[in-house]
């Protein structure tokens, strides 16, 4: 069985993040959403929060879970029987830090290998950054996260 971790901060899921795990999904026997806690970043919302949000917005694959992520990723899909880490790579800037945390990977468990996929063009250009910031200002996010993400957008920045 082909196990896939797909780990991320999550602040918020929005649909470049779900069109990646929709792409492993098919690809994968099982993915495993992770969030994690970036030490590099001050989230939007708490924890509990984005698991909620990402619950809810992939509680229709049936091969995609989600679970907590702390500690060495790489630790991590060993403990979970994981023999892939899926990125998403939206645009060229993304290439050079994920290529340096594969090459980190592949030093730290070689048996583990990165597996790179690009949303559709639809949604290369989303963050979770630029959708706070849109919404923050009072912008249309509905094309860019699901209609729960949205409304917690709403409650959490306006």
């Amino acid at each position: 069985m082909a196990i896939a971790v797909y780990p991320g901060s999550f602040d918020p899921i929005h649909n470049g993040h779900i069109d990646v795990i929709e792409r492993a999904a098919r690809i994968f026997d099982r993915v495993i959403v992770a969030l994690a806690n970036n030490d590099a970043k001050t989230p939007c919302f708490s924890f509990e929060e984005r698991r909620l949000m990402v619950e809810k917005a992939l509680k229709n694959f049936a091969n995609v879970e989600t679970d907590i992520l702390s500690g060495l990723l790489i630790d991590y899909a060993h403990k979970r029987g994981a023999g892939v880490i899926v990125r998403g790579l939206r645009a060229v800037s993304d290439f050079e830090y994920e290529f340096q945390m594969a090459l980190m990977n592949r030093r730290l468990g070689g048996d583990i290998e990165t597996f790179f996929l690009v949303p559709s063009e639809d949604h290369t250009f989303i963050s979770s950054r630029l959708v706070k910031e849109v919404a923050r200002l009072g912008g249309d996010v509905d094309s860019f996260v699901p209609p729960h993400v949205k409304r917690e957008l709403i409650k959490k920045l306006l």
